[in-house]
């Protein structure tokens, strides 16, 4: 058995995005027999608040399933911006930095640092090397280029230190590994070598999320009636999405009847998107707050079209991590992709939604109402999402192969 280090700002009990699959990773080792332990911030994601019962000021310690857990302080922005978020991001590197020295004294066999953010690359690194062991950089977001493509960040002489601080420290991790064929080929243009590359997909528990018969009361809370098309989009509401799009296309249908959104979740845009569906008087969308973790089954099951959307500029840098979850539960999704990318591989390669392009309002709006009047078309492309999800998304099998590769790492 390995005595695993996890070294992420993000962790259970966060519900979404790399919080949520970092704590079922540490969940799933310490469930397997290995010793796992954690050093994270308090959660806060998506909401971008501390959640009650922690504290963003203090350093405490707990056991989540299995693992041990250190949180340390963090500063939260209330409106994160570009500089906002790399402070934030400091802030958390600096606070547990002295922690990491100390768990190099209990000698882990493997430090997992996840990106984001690469600000914790260094202590990760220090750690594995005074404690003796190995150094490994596990990639959810290309947080360097997703800053400077969307514009978060700016500047020609920040973008080359950035983007040289990031090739010089995935050069010197053991092995570095992301969720898409298409981040493992950037991580090798980074400068990893590609026996050093490895694919560790995100996953989904395809047990506890499956298709299932949805639930009136639950449809009903979303806004939607017995015989409406209820359009989901449950998620992170940040800059990456771009979802302004989807006020727009709630506009475009908004003399259709039958037709409901509502946007489920957090995030650092959600006050601005509220202002504006209040603005354009939008009275088919409605929005909800982050749902229990209990709730994810009946929440997908609600929807009869989930959404996908994110910027063009952020294709590739991540897979939007609702899709797992998506696929799993069998719903017929509508993404904003371009041909090439990942997401528009996995949608339309496997017949499980429709791609439109990003940034075209009508084009959604179409997609949408195309979809919603054809039952037929989004009953098969469920049950070819449950397909994929089935052959290409098992948590069991993901992990077995990815403890596999940390065994060998570590001989």
């Amino acid at each position: 058995m390995l005595r695993v280090l996890i070294y992420e700002a993000n962790y259970a009990p966060e519900p979404i995005s790399t919080g949520k699959y970092t704590g079922e990773l540490g969940e799933w080792l310490a469930l397997r027999g290995h010793e796992v332990r954690v050093v994270a911030a308090p959660p806060y994601y998506p909401a971008w608040r501390v959640e009650e019962g922690y504290s963003a000021a203090r350093y405490a310690r707990e056991r989540v399933v299995g693992t041990e857990v250190w949180r340390c302080p963090v500063w939260i922005p209330a409106r994160p911006t570009g500089f906002k978020r790399l402070l934030h991001q400091a802030s958390f590197a600096a606070s547990s930095f002295p922690f990491m020295l100390r768990q190099s004294l209990w000698r882990p066999d493997v430090v997992i640092v996840v990106e984001p953010s690469l600000f914790c690359a260094p202590a990760g690194l220090l750690a594995a090397r005074l404690g003796g062991g190995r150094a490994w950089l596990h990639v959810q977001d290309f947080e360097v280029d997703a800053a400077l493509d969307l514009g978060l960040v700016k500047g020609r002489a920040l973008r080359r230190a950035l983007y040289g601080a990031e090739r010089w420290l995935m050069k010197r991790f053991t092995g570095v590994s992301t969720i898409t064929e298409a981040m493992r080929r950037r991580v090798m243009k980074k400068g990893v070598s590609e026996a050093r590359a490895h694919l560790v997909p995100n996953w989904a528990d395809i047990e506890s999320v499956c298709p299932t018969t949805p639930d009136e009361g639950t449809r009903l809370g979303f806004g939607a009636n017995p015989n409406d098309v209820l359009v989901l989009y449950a998620g992170n509401m940040g800059e990456k999405q771009g979802l302004e799009l989807v006020l727009q296309a709630a506009w475009l249908l908004r003399e259709r009847r039958g037709i409901r959104f509502a946007m489920v979740g957090d995030g650092a845009a959600r006050e601005r998107l509220e202002r504006r569906a209040n603005e354009l008087e939008l009275e088919n969308l409605s929005f909800f707050g982050v749902q229990p973790r209990e709730q994810l089954p009946s929440m997908l099951a609600a929807g009869d079209i989930h959404l996908v959307v994110q910027r063009r500029e952020a294709a590739d840098l991540v897979m939007p991590s609702k899709l797992t979850n998506i696929l799993a539960a069998g719903r017929a999704a509508v993404a904003t992709a371009d041909p090439g990318t990942e997401l528009y591989n996995v949608l339309h390669g496997h017949d499980c939604g429709i791609l439109t392009t990003p940034g075209d309002p009508e084009e959604l709006a179409a997609s949408i109402e195309s979809l919603a009047d054809d039952p037929e078309s989004r009953e098969q492309m469920g049950r070819n999402a449950r397909r994929y999800a089935e052959s290409h998304l098992d948590r069991d099998e993901i992990l077995a192969e990815f403890e596999d590769v940390l065994r060998k790492s570590c001989r």
